[in-house]
């Protein structure tokens, strides 16, 4: 090759290896398609025991928003998972207290609502380490669940999460709680449009991400939902009783391993060596050998 076609070679070659690091790192995301989610990775949508619900809350918590869903919870007598944004914990530290002393599971939802696959390897394992490290302080013990914001993974959040004892989860069915439109009739129509048993619900405790207001039609909801489910013999409680079977942590790609059709990205932090042959000893040959 000629230098200048050497020289134009470099930049391309560059060019689409950082686009192949781009794609890698943003391939988790393809885990937020709910259909696709539920039907190939069950676990990393929160598939759980059939007789049970799994109750989970995001965005929080709120000062103005979270207790009246903790007291609907608490007329129910039900517990539920809150993954919860760190930097809005750090502004209610007692909120957080109040929810660890009535019951509720505390997960990690991030320290800051951002869009990972927008934000460098080293911003997502910072933002994680942060939000964990709070959230543990407060609970008394090591937080076990994360899920990103907007449901959007990247390799480096796997990763990250992998490395700080947590099993990320999304979700089976939502309420579409967070939009200016919703109702507490359309919050309830959306949970239920998916098969209930075996699955995880997420609601928002909090408007912190959401349209103003948003978090009343999930407090007005909360107690129909809370019914029907009861009323069909279905438990109701947060991740830890859900049963959901996970892959061992030991392995890194835990959630995302089972894709057969797709590749959502390998959250290994480096392949394993390659073994290499026993290399033979050299044979001198007889006659050069000196008496």
């Amino acid at each position: 090759m000629s230098g200048p076609a050497r020289r134009s070679a470099g930049p391309t070659l560059a060019g689409a290896a950082a686009a192949a690091a781009v794609l890698a790192n943003a391939g988790p995301a393809l885990g937020a398609i709910g259909p696709l989610r539920r039907a190939l990775v069950p676990s990393y949508a929160g598939r759980g025991e059939a007789d049970h619900v799994a109750l989970t809350f995001d965005d929080g918590p709120q000062r103005l928003s979270t207790p009246r869903v903790l007291d609907v919870l608490a007329d129910h007598d039900v517990r539920a998972t809150f993954f919860l944004l760190g930097s809005s914990l750090a502004r209610d530290v007692p909120l957080g207290h109040e929810m660890v002393a009535r019951g509720h599971e505390l997960a990690v939802h991030g320290w800051h609502h951002r869009l990972l696959i927008c934000r460098t390897p080293r911003e997502v394992r910072e933002d994680l380490r942060r939000a964990h490290g709070l959230v543990g302080d407060l609970a008394g013990a090591a937080p076990r669940w994360y899920r990103p914001p907007y449901g959007v993974a990247s390799t480096a959040a796997l990763r990250a999460a992998h490395e700080l004892g947590m099993r990320p989860v999304l979700w089976t069915a939502w309420g579409r709680d967070w939009t200016r439109r919703a109702t507490p009739d359309s919050v309830r129509r959306a949970v239920l449009r998916v098969h209930q048993g075996g699955g995880t619900v997420l609601l928002h405790d909090a408007d912190t991400c959401s349209a103003p207001g948003s978090w009343w039609a999930t407090a007005a909801a909360l107690p129909g939902l809370l019914g029907i489910w009861e009323e069909s013999g279905l438990r109701i409680g947060p991740l830890a009783e859900h049963g959901t079977v996970l892959l061992p942590s030991s392995d890194p790609p835990y959630v995302l391993a089972s894709l057969p059709a797709i590749t959502l990205g390998r959250v290994h932090p480096e392949p394993p060596p390659a073994r290499r042959a026993p290399r033979r000893p050299h044979r001198v040959p007889v006659d050069r050998v000196k008496p």
